[in-house]
Formats: C-alpha cells, structure tokens, sequence
C-alpha cells in the first residue's frame, strides 16, 4: 500500500516516524518506509505491507480520536490518497 499526502513542515513530519510506525501497525502495516518528494514540495508519501487492506481503508476514511489528532500533530493535510497492488 501507498498513501500520500502534503504535510505542513516535512522535517517535523518525519520526527514522527516512530508514532506513525505504532499507527500504521496498530492497522495491520509492517515494513513501513516514508518517502519525500525531491523536488522541495511537502507532498510525501507512505509505503507498507498491509495485511489488512479493509482496516486501514476504514481507519483513514473515518479516523478514531487517537489517530485524527496524531495526524493533526504530524500536520498532515487532506486529501489522503491510497493506492494498493491492482
């Protein structure tokens, strides 16, 4: 799975590895890996297997309070895009 979207400060956003790794678990994600776009924007992006693709889809579609206000602390701004394998 890959999601994707622009954040606030990238530097700030990437100091909160460790939490989003917990998040990300916490939904079935392993192997999680950030990436940063090249060109200086803020858009980044998050790669992870996931075992359960429903679980995630869910939990990004309607966050619980704890996952709404650690996204909020990253600065992640909407939209939030995912792609999975086709």
């Amino acid at each position: 799975m890959i999601i994707t979207h622009n954040v606030v400060d990238v530097a700030k956003w990437l100091s909160f590895k460790d939490e989003r790794v917990g998040a990300i678990s916490a939904m079935s994600g392993s192997e999680i890996v950030d990436h940063v776009a090249q060109d200086g924007s803020n858009s980044v992006a998050i790669a992870a297997n996931v075992k359960d693709v429903a679980a995630v889809l869910a939990g990004l579609a309607s966050p619980p309070p704890e996952l709404h206000a650690a996204m909020e602390k990253h600065g992640v701004l909407p939209p939030v895009t995912v792609y999975v394998e086709g």
